[in-house]
């Protein structure tokens, strides 16, 4: 059997029948205020988070000046990148801090720029966000790096996903898919947890997982049942924080709980119908063996008035095997409430069953 894709963030194995990696995406939750980052650092880490994700914005390098305003915003782009974007020293500020902490940080880097600064940091593993999933020139530049990546696949399918797998095939690094939309907040019916299984059809040496933008950690859980090894969500440490995504981050809280139910969960997935050696005791209690209900005659036939099926299940022969015994003789003669056995039946063999 072909094993499970896996790599390393770190000291961190991902995918691979490890318990998945949850990644709280700090983004720009900060606004702006060092304080608040960390203090979010400082509430993941006593949350049981793993991982944090920051995001890299060097705003001359990523865009143009505009006046596109995102649709979960009242501001241009341009203007929260300005307000929001972090300073080099800010941000290797950061990163010292959640080491400090014991947390894994990454980073998604918006440009050239940013990945060029987060590779002088030496971050363990980089994000791409879904609007440079098909921003090849960056995918390539950031693979080049040689680091492993965590792709999102917002406002893409597979054919404009194909490309950047392959830049980061040719680089040889190893890769994780999140199935991803960018809808904020991402109402249920628009999640889609079944591009998790389209992402690892088209793309089998791809860990997989999901980048959530819905208001609960729902979709995250049922994530992990089918087949998620990461989980990305973003994470506040007060909902009454200004900023466009605190209305789709979750609190310490709440990521507590997201860990305990994906380890949950990723125990629970996969498997195969079959009767575990476990089942046994209650095996022994709750099937029903075929008993005597009054007594039996020896030659009298076995009929629905003295021959029926009771608890326990430790008789030599169960229910399943009740409309074969009727019509046979008794060859011996048998008080009531007496499990049958074989060689209290005429004629009959394991062939008859």
């Amino acid at each position: 059997m072909t094993q499970a894709p896996r790599f390393q963030i770190g000291n961190r194995t991902v995918g691979g029948g490890e318990r998945p990696l949850v990644i709280a995406e700090l983004g720009i939750n900060h606004d702006g205020d060092l304080d608040r980052m960390h203090r979010m650092i400082d509430d993941a880490a006593a949350a049981g988070v793993e991982c944090v994700k920051f995001q890299s914005h060097v705003v001359e390098d990523e865009m143009i000046p505009n006046d596109v305003v995102p649709g979960n915003a009242d501001e241009s782009i341009y203007t929260m990148m300005q307000r929001c974007a972090l300073s080099a020293e800010e941000e290797r500020d950061c990163f010292e801090h959640a080491h400090e902490r014991g947390l894994l940080a990454i980073s998604t880097p918006f440009s050239r720029a940013a990945a060029d600064r987060l590779a002088e940091i030496d971050v363990p593993a980089f994000k791409i966000g879904s609007g440079e999933c098909n921003n090849y020139p960056l995918v390539k530049h950031v693979a080049s790096f040689g680091k492993p990546v965590v792709l999102s696949t917002g406002m893409n399918d597979i054919s404009t996903i194909r490309p950047s797998v392959e830049l980061l095939r040719a680089s040889g690094v190893p890769f994780a898919l999140m199935q991803c939309t960018s809808v904020y907040p991402t109402p249920a019916h628009q999640v889609r947890l079944g591009g998790i299984a389209d992402l690892g059809e088209a793309f089998p040496d791809a860990v997989l997982g999901l980048s959530d933008h819905t208001t609960s950690i729902f979709a995250c859980l049922g994530a992990v049942a089918v087949g998620a090894d990461v989980l990305e969500r973003h994470f506040t440490s007060d909902m009454s924080w200004p900023g466009p995504d605190i209305p789709i981050s979750s609190t310490p809280t709440e990521f507590a709980e997201l860990i305990r139910g994906a380890d949950v969960l990723a125990l629970s997935r996969g498997g195969h119908k079959t009767v575990l050696p476990d089942e046994q005791p209650t095996i022994d209690f709750a099937y029903a063996s075929i008993v005597s209900i009054r007594p039996v005659a020896e030659g009298e036939d076995f009929t629905v008035d003295n021959l029926w099926v009771k608890r326990p299940g430790t008789g030599a022969l169960l229910a399943a095997d009740y409309d074969r015994v009727l019509g046979r003789r008794a060859t011996r003669a048998l008080p009531a409430d007496v499990q049958l056995s074989a060689a209290d039946i005429d004629g009959w063999t394991t062939a008859a069953r």
